[in-house]
């Protein structure tokens, strides 16, 4: 099965993906949000840059889960890129 190319919404919103769980994230190393939730670490870089703009349901949950950020509220600021995380 050929995966039809991306959109760019989808590339940005992948990169805003990456950008609010990185501020989400803080002062915390990417390796201790590795551990925590379970995601390589090389997966997290690669989700943080964009580089993976449409990661798996289960991977967002672990990682949104490891940095105390709902769900409701990472999609929020996915819908709303203006929309301030309380992080």
């Amino acid at each position: 099965m050929v995966r039809p190319p991306l959109t760019p919404a989808e590339r940005d919103r992948g990169r805003r993906l990456g950008a609010v769980l990185r501020a989400a994230r803080g002062t915390r190393s990417p390796g201790e949000v590795a551990a925590a939730s379970g995601v390589s670490l090389e997966a997290l870089r690669k989700i943080e840059s964009g580089r993976v703009p449409t990661p798996a349901f289960f991977t967002v949950a672990a990682l949104a889960r490891a940095v105390d950020l709902p769900l409701d509220e990472l999609a929020g600021a996915l819908e709303h890129p203006s929309t301030a995380l309380s992080a």
